[in-house]
């Protein structure tokens, strides 16, 4: 998606080889004019398959599923990473590790938005090595729904989370692959 890797060079920021900071546009302030062709690129991707909902992880992966959500008129679940007061009971749970945070959470989603009837497209705004995305599979599998693919928004391709998914079958759409970040520059697959 060219829109989505120009706005990556012009207003990402690689820290470091392993980190990108895109939080003027997805992670902090959020575009939503992007999200909208974001939304939309998802929904071009899984065109062949079915589903009736989105699933994501707080709070990054929100505004792109509820662009997707919006646009198809199907609801969007987010998977919770922080307990509250009214998400206490029959809940699904899967540990997620965050590298950029350096912490583990326990992630929830009420049993009563995800069930066996359920065909669900999980989006999330980073694949690095497969941890969140992973988390949520769990789930959506503790559930008896069917995952019908994994749209991601920007993919650090040299990190294993790609590979891992793909090997174990998994459909991954991923908007913008990223093949290294060396030396604070950003390049993608397919680039000489």
């Amino acid at each position: 998606m060219d829109l989505l890797k120009q706005r990556i060079l012009n207003d990402g920021e690689a820290l470091n080889e392993n980190v990108l900071k895109v939080d003027s546009f997805l992670n902090h302030q959020i575009d939503p004019l992007l999200m909208k062709e974001v939304g939309q690129e998802f929904i071009n991707r899984f065109e062949d398959v079915e589903f009736n909902k989105v699933l994501t992880l707080e709070s990054s992966g929100i505004a792109p599923s509820v662009m997707v959500g919006l646009l198809l008129d199907i609801p969007v679940v987010f998977g919770r990473k922080r307990q509250s007061l009214t998400l206490s009971d029959d809940l699904y749970t899967s540990q997620v590790f965050s590298y950029t945070k350096q912490e583990t959470n326990t992630i929830a989603v009420a049993k009563k938005f995800l069930s066996k009837d359920d065909k669900v497209l999980i989006i999330d705004d980073f694949l690095a090595n497969g941890e969140a995305a992973g988390a949520l599979i769990d789930v959506v599998e503790q559930s008896g729904a069917e995952i019908v693919g994994v749209g991601i928004v920007i993919e650090k391709a040299f990190q294993s989370g790609g590979k891992i998914l793909r090997d174990k079958g998994y459909r991954v759409e991923s908007l913008a692959r990223i093949v290294s970040m060396y030396d604070k520059q950003v390049k993608f697959v397919g680039d000489n």
